[in-house]
């Protein structure tokens, strides 16, 4: 459900503005994953390869989901992530052209769907 959610969220079909696609992943699983509903826009600046080291959004929120409680799942995303689009960076991924943006988010929002991590609700940044 969470897939379809964060496709939506970044094709602009749940919300007034479409989101980039760190921010879809973030508003997709936002609830799920207890984050404070402000995240959602922090976020807002790591999308075409403005995350941090040029990496993808998408990865990147993931990433930040992860790293809270679960680090032991950031290896398997990111195994997981490079197979299917090539790279971690942003620019890379464009340029080999293997996953389009909307791909990257589907891969990252299927990986957060699977592993069905709960973190606590108090989670702020």
């Amino acid at each position: 459900m969470s897939v379809a959610k964060a496709k939506a969220y970044y094709t602009d079909r749940s919300g007034p503005k479409k989101l980039n696609c760190a921010q879809s992943v973030i508003a997709a699983f936002r609830e799920e994953f207890g984050l404070d509903e402000n995240t959602v826009c922090l976020f807002a600046s790591f999308g075409s390869g403005r995350a941090p080291e040029g990496e993808c959004g998408a990865f990147y929120a993931a990433k930040f989901i992860l790293q809270v409680n679960h680090q032991d799942k950031l290896d398997e995303c990111q195994n997981i992530f490079i197979s299917k689009a090539g790279s971690l960076k942003c620019k890379e991924i464009r340029k080999i052209n293997k996953l389009p943006c909307l791909g990257c988010v589907e891969t990252i929002a299927g990986f957060l769907d699977r592993v069905k991590i709960k973190l606590p609700y108090s989670r702020v940044l």
